[in-house]
């Protein structure tokens, strides 16, 4: 599979926290912290807790996530990460301005595949709906939830007031998928089920976060895990998938024997991008259109979980 997936739409974690005190710690950062959305999407702002070495304004992937400065003003927000216990990715707070959305996407990107994205409901309203894979939800303020970023989602905020979310990327840990175990589907009924409260105890924490997210260049383990995840996510009986499992064995290969040469030594860089080139320039518009479960195409998954990842340019390294 080429990403986490996940079984439903939506999962309720039983966490839940104190949103007036997480909405207090973040209306003391003040507006000067907010910046606008990396897309620039109408209505949809954003705060940086933990980005490339603590720096607020890098909006990189790879590096070692930090605190920044915001984040450690609040040590309610720390708790409350600390307290799902992951090793932690870049996180912010989202923030959806009254009668705005997010509009319907997948999250595609190398970063979320191996992630779950965690939320955290800090200021809401009852209308505020959240839209995934056909289900809908409501996610209230100091509740726990996560998603399947692979199915196409929205959010929809038609009331006058911002949503803030606590948003965290995580590729998990132990207890946290032990959590995720105990979690509810949003539409089951919750007799016997009540999340834990995690109430501030204004206690130091040390949150575990990621150092290693992005490769050098690819393994040739990785390209067969990532091409064969998004073939798994084609029809079986469309006619033209043989055709693209030909072309995607037959690059495996071949970056295979490179990687018994230079591995991710830094040498060969000229060898892995004519054989990359050679691979995404040879499919056939019918083979590169194959449609995916998601609605997506399959071309746009290879060149987003691939193409564009399998070498890091040297000036990011």
């Amino acid at each position: 599979m080429p990403y986490v997936k996940l079984p439903f739409p939506f999962t309720q974690l039983p966490l839940a926290f104190d949103a007036d005190v997480l909405a207090t710690e973040i209306e003391a950062l003040g507006e000067a912290a907010w910046r606008p959305h990396p897309a620039n999407f109408p209505g949809n702002s954003m705060l940086p807790l933990l980005a490339v070495d603590g720096e607020p304004g890098n909006e990189a992937f790879a590096g070692t996530m930090a605190p920044t400065p915001a984040l450690l003003g609040c040590p309610y927000l720390m708790q409350v990460i600390a307290s799902l216990g992951v090793v932690a990715g870049r996180t912010r707070l989202m923030r959806l301005a009254g009668q705005a959305e997010v509009t319907p996407h997948v999250d595609q990107g190398y970063y979320w595949t191996d992630r779950v994205r965690v939320h955290v409901p800090i200021v809401t309203q009852p209308t505020v709906r959240f839209e995934c894979g056909g289900a809908v939800t409501h996610m209230a303020a100091g509740e726990c939830w996560i998603f399947d970023t692979w199915r196409e989602h929205n959010v929809v905020n038609d009331a006058s007031r911002s949503r803030i979310h606590l948003v965290v990327d995580t590729v998990g840990g132990a207890t946290f998928w032990n959590l995720v175990e105990r979690g509810r589907r949003h539409d089951a009924v919750a007799l016997q089920w009540a999340p834990a409260f995690i109430a501030p105890d204004g206690a130091a924490v040390e949150l575990a976060c990621e150092r290693f997210n992005i490769p050098d260049v690819m393994t040739p383990w990785e390209i067969h895990y990532r091409l064969h995840g998004l073939l798994d996510e084609v029809e079986p009986s469309n006619p033209l998938l043989p055709a693209a499992r030909a072309a995607s064995d037959a690059f495996a290969r071949d970056w295979r024997a490179l990687w018994a040469q230079h591995g991710d030594s830094g040498e060969g860089r000229a060898d892995y991008q004519a054989t990359l080139e050679r691979f995404i320039t040879g499919l056939p518009d019918p083979v590169a259109g194959l449609p995916l479960r998601n609605g997506t195409l399959w071309v746009n998954g290879v060149l987003a979980l691939v193409a564009k990842i399998a070498m890091r340019p040297v000036s990011n390294r």
